[in-house]
């Protein structure tokens, strides 16, 4: 399935202060003074191994707010499972330009293709499971939608966007609250009709003791798999089934195997590594 791309209003922001933060206060001192004003480059966005591509649309845009007159074509668009030596776009223009845009536009490229090249290795690992892969609010600061959508370009699923997509009942609200129930019956006392509510449980007695007052979506936190199918079987059917803690491309098929419906994974936004990305000049 093809993920929708961002809209440019929304990346239009994060491009254009990433590349204000490189330019300083005097711009590509460096270019400006070696490059001719008149010069033209032609090169190549490639990857250096094997991946998932997503961030297209921010290298491109990185490079047309430099300079409206530089060219970009798109030979493989996000969401492609690159090998070694895939060119993913071509950029032609002038070439202060190019060279100038050059590190932001990799930046954003690298980070987001790490991010979705992640979800695709724990993706890959869960097949013939019908677990699907999930992103936290473990994000960077400024680059949660970004991010996100690398989660779904890299073929997983979205947890919360923000606080306010749906409560979120976790161990320390419980604790805060006084118990699983007088939370769960305090946030439902305060929220609207369309709001669901998840609660977070680090053991089958509380799961037991969630499952009696309704809720929406359980939290299964840290539980090994033979205690993961056993919560499955509680629940039943009433609730969703999300599990997370200790999620590797190793343990994510046993987890799956379990029955549960989402697993849940904080390190595809806050620890992805980079895709190696490079951009080769054509003489």
């Amino acid at each position: 399935m093809t993920v929708p791309s961002l809209p440019t209003l929304m990346l239009e922001p994060v491009v254009r202060a990433a590349l204000l933060e490189d330019l300083g206060r005097a711009g590509d001192i460096t270019t400006d003074a070696v490059v001719p004003l008149q010069a033209r480059a032609e090169t190549a966005l490639v990857a250096r191994q094997a991946g998932v591509v997503a961030g297209l649309d921010l290298a491109a845009l990185a490079f047309r707010l430099v300079d409206p007159a530089i060219a970009i074509e798109i030979d493989r668009p996000d969401g492609t499972r690159l090998q070694a030596g895939d060119r993913l776009a071509t950029i032609a223009g002038p070439a202060r330009g190019v060279l100038t845009a050059e590190r932001v536009a990799l930046n954003f490229l690298g980070h987001l293709s790490g991010v979705a090249s992640a979800t695709a290795t724990l993706v890959d690992a869960v097949k013939g499971h019908k677990a699907r892969i999930c992103c936290t609010r473990k994000t960077m600061p400024g680059l949660r939608a970004l991010q996100k959508y690398a989660v779904r370009v890299g073929g997983g699923v979205n947890h919360r966007l923000g606080l306010d997509d749906a409560v979120l009942i976790k161990d320390n609200h419980v604790a805060a609250a006084g118990g699983v129930k007088p939370a769960i019956a305090a946030a439902r006392r305060s929220i609207g009709h369309l709001v669901k509510i998840e609660v977070e449980v680090d053991t089958l007695e509380q799961l037991e003791e969630a499952l009696a007052v309704g809720v929406d979506a359980v939290l299964l936190d840290n539980m090994d798999p033979p205690t993961l199918a056993k919560a499955v079987g509680m629940i039943d059917g009433r609730a969703v089934a999300e599990a997370s803690g200790r999620i590797t491309p190793t343990t994510a098929p046993a987890i799956a195997a379990a029955g549960v419906d989402l697993i849940s994974a904080g390190w595809l936004t806050h620890s992805a590594s980079v895709l190696d990305i490079g951009l080769d000049w054509r003489q």
